[in-house]
């Protein structure tokens, strides 16, 4: 085989996962503001507090799938609303809509509540905190939580790094150091003398 170069920027990535933000702004000269956690013009889709002050994001924007949640969260008379049977009605109405869905997620706590969307096949998931971060055994499965120490020798986790390289992985060699460590040895590689790079350190 032949190698060849990766081209890509961090900001690209993200760009590539915003929808159809581009083309509304190219056909419509729409420009999005902040929508906070919903989806504008699509409904619902939107994050819900949980009785344990945990939130979970849940897609109901499709038209079988709104059905099946309104019925998941008690609300048949929702669910059989001819007014709601599409997204546009759906979206006329949609602050009605997230008042009943979190009526309904914030009486049980996030486990009981993405138990329930489970079963009634609603797309669903638990927004992270760190906390779930740390205790995910996927995170760790993938050694995205890697155990270095610090310049006192205390341990600290952090990130793993990515990307993931299979001939050539990466790893973390020494730790951060400490406000001005490597000052001197720098400045000297640069042909600085010693005093003179003493005096750029005080200055």
């Amino acid at each position: 085989g032949q190698g060849q170069v990766v081209d890509v920027a961090l900001y690209e990535s993200v760009f590539n996962v915003m929808e159809s933000l581009l083309p509304e702004y190219d056909a419509f000269a729409a420009v999005r503001g902040a929508a906070g956690s919903a989806l504008p013009g699509i409904a619902p889709s939107n994050a819900y507090r949980c009785g344990d002050g945990a939130y979970v994001l849940i897609g109901g924007n499709g038209d079988g799938i709104f059905k099946r949640l309104m019925r998941a969260i008690g609300r048949p008379e929702l669910a059989d609303d001819p007014g709601l049977a599409r997204n546009d009605g759906r979206v006329a109405r949609v602050a009605e809509i997230d008042a009943a869905i979190e009526a309904w997620t914030v009486q049980r706590p996030i486990d009981q509540a993405l138990a329930a969307l489970d079963a009634a096949a609603v797309p669903a998931g638990r927004i992270y905190t760190v906390a779930d971060i740390a205790a995910d055994p996927q995170y760790q499965a993938r050694e995205m939580i890697v155990t270095t120490h610090d310049v006192d020798g205390r341990a600290l986790k952090v990130p793993g790094i990515v990307p993931r390289l299979g001939n050539t992985p990466g790893r973390l060699r020494t730790p951060a150091p400490r406000l001005g460590q490597h000052t001197a040895s720098v400045l000297g590689a640069a042909g600085w003398p010693a005093r003179a790079a003493n005096d750029e350190r005080a200055g």
